[in-house]
Parts: structure tokens; C-alpha cells; sequence
């Protein structure tokens, strides 16, 4: 970015100083992420503090969905930023600022159990907070769940893989992702975050609730969504013994919390279902990212979502014919064409 002839980057430093009432200052990259919008941080000179100011151009990312999302979540009681200004009709937002300490790089053997069970606590508040029946979220329905489903089919088998799907091919995905559409929306629906994961949260001095960012795609939908964002993360890997612990922690603090979850067992079902159907949708997120938006290091994260989709499958009994499917057509070609998947524990 040249941001002497970045109009837009222009545009905001001017809004910027307009907002704070003072002069122009320079404006320092914080980071992309895998959509349209930008982050910079900026200073208010008359307290010293340190603010973020977010470029979402109008015609492919409005803001005013993460305006609404963001009024929700801080009245559940969620650490979000702050929306000090916003501009919809510029695209353009003036937020408190969290820091740069992201879940991800503090993740460790050491520290994952108190950091997973904190998320896991804001998750229960989420869904406990709020009544999914008493918002303006758009539902996670059928066509949607499809729709997310259909870029594995278009994105990772036709375009990365370079397959060309027969009529059999075609009869098992199908079979596959109406069973897991009509399993995942029988879940109890909540509010969901939608990205719930180590990119988007933070460790926040002096708050113990983690910090909670990327929220404006939330919806409402299957109260494993999130859960599974968490601990089947596809930018780290926590063994199956592990995660089972945490869902059980899950499970006891919603319960606690009032909120209406199935016994365990049911628990630990929805949230393989959901996985495997989280996890189909991102690998070709992943690579339509690559192909269409010139964004190759999400390539590098489709070996570990690979991953949890032959395990998700393994898992579930209902579902042999698409994992024979995956062996018997899919390694194969992954094996041929040296494509790098992770096998699971």
C-alpha cells in the first residue's frame, strides 16, 4: 500500500482527525484479515490513548452489521471494542483499542486450560445473555449452511484438486451435506459469534475476559457453532482427549448458567456434526481466498482442516459411505497431486 495515493487511506486519516478534533496524524498499520477491511491505529493527542481505525469499504464489507453485533455483545457483557465514531455511509469506524496480544501466539501447554476455560466462560454468557428469538441476526438456515458447503464442491475439489465430479461423486457429497444439515439445525439455536477462534481473541491487560473481535458476520444458529470455533481450531491443534475435556467443561458451565444443553454424550455428537460441517465450508473458504483474492497463506491451514474432516467422519458412524468416499477418492488424489493433509490423533 503506497498510502500517499491510497485514496481511501487519505480519506480516513482526514475523518480521523475530524472525529478526535485535532490535526492529522500519522495513521500506523495494524493488520488485513481474510476480508476487504483494513486496521490502523491511531492516537488521540489530548489523552495519549491509543484507538483503532477501521477502513470497511461500503460496497463489500457495511459496517452496520458489526455496529449492531457490537451493541449486542457488550450488553451480554462481552470485552468488545468500543465504537467511539462510525461512518457508514464512508465505511469507516474509530474503536477502542485491545492490544495486539491475540489468543493464538500465547497458546501453549501451559496456558491453554486457563485461556480456553475464560473464552469458554464469555461463550456461555453469549448464550445465556441473550434471546436468539429477540434479535435482528439472520438465521443459520439450510440455504445458508448449503451454500457455505457448496464452496468445498466449487473451490477445493473442482478448482484446487482440479477433480471433475462424476454422478456417484456427486450422489455422496449430496447424501453427506443433507445429513448434516438436517442434524445441525436441530440443535438448540443460540447467538454465534460465527469465527469464535484464537485470531479473534485477545488477552486484555487488566480484564481476565478475553477480548473479542470479528464478530459482525453472528448469526443465530446451533449452539456448538462457536464451541467448535474454539477448540477444533484449524490455526492450532489440540489432541481429541484435550478437547474432550473442555467440552465437558462447556457442558457443566451452560448448565450452571441455565441455559438448555443435551447430556454429554449428545453434546460431544453435535459438536462432531457441526465440526465436520465447519470444517468442509473452510477449506474452501481457504482456497477461494487463494484462487479469487490472492490470499496463499491461508493455504497453508487446509492440511489440519483436512484433518478434522477425515477424524469427524471417522467419528461418526451414520456417515460411512462418505468416509469410505474420502479414502477410497480423495487420498488417492491428495497422495498423487503430493496435496498435504494431517492426520489426527
Amino acid at each position: 500500500m503506497n498510502q500517499n495515493t491510497d485514496q481511501r487511506f487519505v480519506q480516513l486519516k482526514t475523518w480521523v482527525a475530524r472525529q478526535l478534533d485535532q490535526a492529522e496524524q500519522p495513521l500506523s498499520v495494524v493488520s488485513g484479515d481474510a476480508s476487504f477491511r483494513r486496521y490502523f491505529r491511531a492516537v488521540e493527542l489530548s489523552s495519549g490513548r491509543s484507538l483503532i481505525a477501521v477502513d470497511s469499504p461500503p460496497d463489500k464489507e457495511p459496517i452496520e452489521a458489526f455496529l449492531v453485533t457490537a451493541a449486542l455483545l457488550q450488553s451480554a457483557g462481552l470485552l468488545v471494542p468500543q465504537v467511539i465514531a462510525s461512518d457508514p455511509t464512508l465505511g469507516f469506524m474509530l474503536l477502542s483499542d485491545l492490544g495486539d496480544q491475540l489468543y493464538l501466539p500465547a497458546l501453549s501447554a501451559d496456558s491453554a486450560d486457563e485461556l480456553y476455560q475464560r473464552a469458554m466462560l464469555a461463550l456461555v454468557e453469549l448464550q445465556g445473555q441473550l434471546d436468539p428469538q429477540n434479535t435482528s441476526l439472520p438465521p443459520y438456515n439450510a440455504e445458508r449452511l448449503r451454500a457455505e458447503m457448496d464452496l468445498f464442491k466449487d473451490w477445493f475439489l473442482e478448482r484446487h484438486l482440479g477433480l471433475t465430479l462424476t454422478p456417484e461423486d456427486l450422489s455422496v457429497i449430496e447424501q453427506l451435506f443433507a445429513k448434516l444439515i438436517q442434524q445441525v439445525s436441530s440443535q438448540n439455536q443460540v447467538i454465534v459469534h460465527r469465527d469464535f477462534h484464537s485470531r479473534n481473541l485477545m488477552i486484555v491487560d487488566g480484564d481476565e475476559r478475553p477480548g473479542v473481535i470479528d464478530f459482525q458476520d453472528a448469526v443465530v444458529g446451533p449452539y456448538t457453532y462457536d464451541l467448535v470455533s474454539l477448540l477444533k481450531d484449524c490455526y492450532i491443534y489440540w489432541p481429541r482427549e484435550q478437547q474432550l475435556s473442555w467440552v465437558a467443561f462447556y457442558h457443566q458451565a451452560a448448565g450452571q448458567r441455565g441455559i438448555a444443553v443435551p447430556e454429554l454424550s449428545k453434546v460431544i455428537k453435535d459438536y462432531d456434526y457441526m465440526g465436520l460441517q465447519r470444517h468442509i465450508k473452510v477449506a474452501g473458504i481457504f482456497c477461494r481466498l487463494n484462487y479469487r483474492d490472492g490470499k496463499a497463506n491461508y493455504l497453508q491451514d487446509i492440511p489440519l482442516t483436512l484433518g478434522y474432516i477425515y477424524q469427524a467422519l471417522t467419528l461418526i458412524p451414520e456417515l460411512n459411505e462418505a468416509k469410505d468416499w474420502f479414502e477410497s477418492r480423495l487420498l488417492p488424489v491428495f497422495e498423487r497431486q503430493k496435496q498435504p493433509w494431517t492426520a489426527l490423533s
